[in-house]
């Protein structure tokens, strides 16, 4: 062999090492990309996990301080419900004094301690709900005990009679009118 030969022989190695080299770097490089790549993707990833997870822990908060509200606005609502019927009580007991014309001293009395009740659980949240003859009956709002003839034509459908009053604790009905319909 000569000396050229020799030379050519020593240099390919150089530059298939050199090409294996730039290949090399090339797939490291690749590599990296692909491994910031991974991570960037791991990253949104978690990144929409934590999201996710604020999202529904603040919806928990929201929906707990709601009924939390919802529970302090009805906590009351059997202590009203067990109160009623003692409204009712006076309401009938007004209504049989004032026949009577000597028991006036004992209606202002009546009536004095009725109006404080009312007034005491109106500041708690209790009202009345309005109910007249003639309103057109509702059975979404108004529970029928029963039906009699109507007197006249324009009273058929409509409340003839209220036997027991209704009331609202807020904005939730805790007990619905009695009414007597027309048919």
């Amino acid at each position: 062999m000569s000396k050229k030969d020799k030379n050519k022989k020593a240099e390919e190695p150089q530059v298939e090492d050199a090409a294996t080299a730039t290949a090399e770097a090339i797939k490291e490089e690749k590599e990296k990309v692909s491994v910031e790549e991974q991570l960037q993707d791991q990253l949104a990833t978690e990144k929409d996990k934590f999201m996710r997870l604020f999202a529904e822990f603040e919806n928990y908060k929201k929906r707990t301080n709601k009924e939390r509200i919802e529970l302090f606005k009805t906590a009351s609502e059997s202590v009203m419900l067990s109160m009623l019927p003692i409204l009712d009580d006076f309401e009938r007991a007004l209504l049989h004094i004032e026949e009577d014309k000597e028991a006036e001293e004992l209606r202002k009395g009546v009536l004095l301690i009725y109006n404080k009740l009312l007034t005491t659980l109106e500041q708690k949240g209790l009202s009345k709900i309005e109910v007249n003859k003639g309103d057109v009956f509702n059975a979404d709002d108004h529970e029928a005990v029963t039906q009699i003839p109507a007197p006249s034509d324009d009273l058929k459908g409509k409340i003839i009679d209220v036997v027991e009053r209704g009331y609202k604790l807020g904005d939730k009905v805790i007990r619905f009118p009695k009414v007597v319909i027309g048919q």
